[in-house]
């Protein structure tokens, strides 16, 4: 398989963009790759174009879910201001709060203790893996996946959300 790591790498970077999250996607492939070795078929094509394929549906699928939600920049302005100068502000901040409790509540406990390190008290994922005796792909990885779940469950439709980016007129209309 070392033969084949640059390519991999290369595959999830070029999807990606991110060198850091690029090295996870290649881990993560070649975990796949041993753990599904039974489904390889030589006569669909080569191990490295079948390690090529399972890079580039991970890095696919990570960059779907890291994809933002766009918002309008008037209203992200305006949304700043409410949240800051608004007397409702400490009432939105307790439900998002106790919102986050549950969704966190609900993660797996290796998951959840990596995000709380990593967002809340500021550990890297490299001091995660020392403190939880695990390798430094496994924390990135349980970071991630934390994170991923995270903005899928709290993520909601809201007025100031564009269900889909919008284009700007030209001088046709």
């Amino acid at each position: 398989m070392e033969r084949f790591q640059r390519v991999v790498f290369g595959v999830a970077l070029r999807v990606v963009g991110d060198r850091d999250l690029a090295e996870d996607i290649a881990q993560q492939a070649f975990e796949r790759a041993w753990s599904r070795g039974s489904t390889y078929d030589a006569r669909r094509g080569s191990v490295g174009s079948w390690l090529i394929r399972i890079t580039h549906n991970l890095a696919v699928d990570t960059a779907r879910v890291r994809r933002p939600f766009p918002i309008a920049p008037e209203v992200l302005d305006l949304l700043i201001s409410t949240i800051i100068d608004g007397p409702e502000h400490q009432t939105v901040g307790e439900e998002t709060s106790a919102r986050l409790r549950q969704e966190l509540s609900a993660l797996p406990p290796e998951q959840a203790r990596a995000v709380i390190l990593s967002a809340v008290h500021g550990f890297t994922a490299r001091e995660i893996a020392v403190l939880e005796g695990i390798p430094l792909g496994t924390a990135k990885s349980r970071i991630r996946a934390a994170l991923a779940r995270l903005n899928q469950t709290m993520a909601h439709p809201a007025p100031w959300v564009r269900t889909r980016p919008t284009r700007a007129l030209g001088p046709t209309g």
